[in-house]
């Protein structure tokens, strides 16, 4: 599949930077990131690129490399959404604050108006693309408000159709173009259908620009979604039991420095 133009759905910290990245090493591709939020795309727009809405080192050279080329930031969501093969969702997943799970569940009331919004302005074969920490089968949940939109439309002379693939992004604060431009992976989940293999080998063929074809991993949806979250919480992990054992060293007067470095030379821990 020839991707021409790419939206995304969401001009926030991660949005941003990897669209960013993608219009850097795909000059043939026109890359727009839209958003409801004038005044984020205002910032994104200045002239004076220190007022940036994040700050990431390097991420300000880019924007001033490519946009006005084939980088744009926009409100316009529907001509966006309805010019683009490829629609990135990458927009916020906060914690509920009311109903089942307010507390610790992932409220995914942007991504559901996202995935509408797509449905109601995607033309011809769109490729639908998860970009923000989401629970496992949410891909699920952005098919059916996809497919409700086909049943709708595909009455008319206008025929839409939708792949939906999970790609999460694995970025640190401080560190996310460094992150971009040598990913220790790229994860892209697809279904097994044909239309689904071929939008991942599309996605694929865009990451292959600057990323070694070794290190992007395809698997199926539910592993991507879930690998995301299982990274999170090893890393979690990793900090707990860390923080323990610093308790353990004020007790007993041990350097938790010392501790750290002797058993991060094991290759199977790691620093």
């Amino acid at each position: 599949m020839d991707i021409k133009s790419i939206c995304c759905s969401g001009a926030g910290y991660v949005g941003g930077p990897t669209m960013a990245i993608i219009a850097k090493y795909c000059k043939d591709i026109k890359v727009n990131v839209v958003d409801i939020n004038p005044e984020r795309i205002s910032q994104w727009n200045e002239r004076d690129l220190s007022n940036l809405p994040i700050y990431e080192p390097g991420l300000k050279e880019i924007v001033e490399e490519c946009r006005g080329k084939n980088l744009n930031f926009s409100t316009n969501m529907k001509k966006y959404i309805a010019e683009a093969d490829l629609v990135f969702i990458s927009v916020n997943t906060p914690t509920k604050t009311k109903g089942i799970g307010s507390g610790q569940a992932i409220d995914l009331k942007y991504v559901e108006s996202s995935s509408r919004e797509i449905s109601k302005y995607a033309k011809g074969h769109t490729i639908v693309v998860e970009k923000s920490t989401l629970p496992v089968k949410t891909a699920q949940t952005i098919k059916a408000i996809l497919d409700a939109s086909i049943k709708e439309k595909n009455n008319s002379l206008e025929k839409k159709t939708f792949s939906v693939l999970s790609n999460p992004e694995f970025l640190a604060e401080g560190t996310a173009i460094q992150d971009l431009f040598k990913s220790d992976r790229v994860l892209i989940g697809g279904d097994e259908s044909a239309s689904g293999q071929k939008a991942v080998q599309a996605l694929v063929e865009i990451y292959s620009n600057w990323i070694p074809k070794d290190k992007i991993l395809t698997t199926n949806v539910w592993s991507s979604e879930l690998a995301k979250l299982a990274s999170n919480a090893m890393l979690a992990q990793r900090i707990s039991s860390i923080n323990s054992l610093s308790a353990l060293c004020e007790k007993t007067g041990a350097d938790i420095d010392e501790l750290s470095r002797a058993i991060g030379l094991d290759h199977r821990i790691a620093p």
